[in-house]
């Protein structure tokens, strides 16, 4: 909760919403409060949130991967650094990195997928850095994005020093880590989902 304000804040910024492909929200504080309040307080088994929040305990911007599906087992995943501060300092990057260190080894999925506008070169440099290459260009909303992705078996290759045996005792969930967590990071923001 105690990153409600600065949430707002970056969602009801018109910058930010464009960057997003969305819109920015126009509920009261009160009302994204109650919103948010409920968020934290029930959250979904088809998505993980985490903020992200400096080494020094700084709240610069969310991340999440949703629409889980154990099945085919995939996930997608979305990044903001709302501070603009942090923008361009490889925040975005070093929280990718993490972020799918977090999936492939606390997570029975095996394919990580994400879109970002298509003229959104920065997001795009930042996800091949982590790993993922461009599939193909879709058209959703009115809005041209590039679909992208990384495998488990691609992203084992980069990072075997990431990579977590696990034994019996410490099995795998079949999709989903805990729900809220904190990646602290000292690296490149970037905004796209």
């Amino acid at each position: 909760m105690d990153d409600a304000e600065a949430d707002y804040s970056w969602r009801i910024d018109p910058e930010l919403a464009a960057l997003d492909a969305t819109r920015p929200v126009t509920l009261s504080y009160t009302e994204y409060l109650r919103y948010h309040r409920d968020d934290v307080s029930y959250p979904s088994p088809w998505s993980v949130r985490m903020a992200i929040d400096t080494l020094d305990g700084r709240h610069i911007g969310n991340c999440m991967y949703y629409d889980i599906n154990a099945d085919k087992p995939q996930c997608e995943l979305g990044i903001m650094i709302g501070d603009r501060d942090y923008w361009s300092k490889g925040y975005g990057t070093d929280v990718v990195k993490t972020a799918l260190a977090q999936i492939f080894n606390k997570t029975e999925l095996d394919r990580v997928y994400l879109h970002t506008l298509t003229h959104n070169f920065r997001a795009q440099k930042s996800f091949s850095k982590a790993g993922f290459v461009p599939v193909r260009e879709v058209k959703r909303d009115g809005y041209e994005f590039m679909l992208m992705e990384i495998w488990r078996k691609e992203w084992e290759v980069l990072n075997p020093n990431l990579v977590e045996t696990t034994s019996g005792a410490d099995e795998k969930s079949p999709s989903t880590a805990p729900t809220t967590s904190v990646a602290k990071t000292d690296a490149d923001p970037l905004l796209g989902s």
